[in-house]
């Protein structure tokens, strides 16, 4: 999957979870300070980019030091490229 695809997948989950107008989601966005997310809705994001991804998230520790949307992008990136490595 490109970079392209995963932040266009990724901006998606926003929209539909959260009901974010697609023009708030820039890269610099803090999730809870510019998009308003708070702790239960990083679990409702946890699941969402799991079942868009086909990823298993819940136990991986890093996910706790996302903070922006590009962090998203770039922990997803991770992920996929890790899954396709067999990691």
């Amino acid at each position: 999957m490109t970079e392209e695809e995963i932040i266009a997948k990724t901006k998606e989950v926003f929209i539909e979870t959260f009901e974010l107008n697609a023009a708030d989601l820039r890269p610099e966005k803090h999730l809870f300070v510019d998009l308003g997310l708070d702790s239960l809705d990083t679990v409702d994001l946890i699941v969402a980019l799991q079942e868009k991804f086909d990823v298993k998230l819940r136990d991986d520790e890093r996910v706790r030091a996302v903070r922006t949307l590009q962090d998203v992008y770039d922990y997803i990136m991770k992920v996929q490229k890790e899954m396709a490595s067999g990691s």
